[in-house]
């Protein structure tokens, strides 16, 4: 990606807000445009800034990041939205994903992923590590979404052709296009027209929201 990344910090913590800025701004390829301290203020910021990237917090004392996150992702050509959170608000993090969230970050992230996170996301490469996915789902859902949510998961997945849904397993799994590229024996451009029309096929926003329905069916 040859343009700076511009993101929007969201937070209602002035010192988090410097540091996220200190950190962005110091890195190659992203800048940061422009700050609010709360989802109130999010509609007008990113309006005034137009952000690729807005980075969420998930607690803040009027709108908090959920509802903002849910209204920003249904506006058309909206920009892409990375929570971030602490591990005491799972849950609110799950239904910030499903509701189109890209990712997240937990706020003591090194400062190189935490660029790398943002650059990955605009360049359409949104994903969470298998890792991260795995703690974040297995800690919010536990062992049992319901089998009313596993039945509906599988029979959404049924609707994808065997190598559309084979892309959506490794999807799940947190992989990225380069990984499932060689896992798959596929050209890169061949997985991206792949995970774009599995997408048109669920409707959905992006991989992350596969991921989760992926974990919903019981296949990760």
């Amino acid at each position: 990606m040859s343009e700076s990344v511009r993101v929007l910090i969201v937070d209602d913590d002035a010192l988090v807000r410097a540091g996220l800025t200190m950190i962005l701004n110091g890195a190659a390829g992203v800048t940061v445009v422009g700050e609010a301290a709360d989802g109130a203020d999010v509609p007008g910021a990113v309006a005034a800034h137009r952000p690729d990237v807005v980075l969420m917090d998930i607690r803040m004392p009027r709108v908090d990041g959920l509802a903002a996150t849910e209204a920003l992702r249904g506006r058309p050509e909206a920009p892409e939205v990375i929570v971030l959170t602490t591990f005491d608000a799972d849950e609110y993090v799950l239904r910030a994903l499903r509701a189109g969230a890209s990712g997240f970050l937990l706020k003591d992230t090194p400062p190189a992923e935490i660029h790398q996170a943002v650059r990955r996301v605009a360049a359409g490469e949104a994903t969470l590590s298998p890792q991260v996915t795995r703690r974040l789902i297995a800690h919010v859902a536990g062992p049992a979404n319901g089998a009313g949510r596993e039945e509906l998961a599988r029979r959404r997945l049924d609707e994808l052709s065997e190598r559309e849904r084979e892309v959506a397993l490794a999807v799940g799994h947190g992989k990225s296009n380069a990984e499932i590229s060689a896992e798959l024996f596929m050209s890169v451009a061949t997985v991206k027209a792949h995970v774009s029309r599995l997408l048109t096929k669920l409707d959905m926003n992006n991989r992350v929201q596969v991921a989760l329905l992926v974990h919903d069916a019981g296949l990760v």
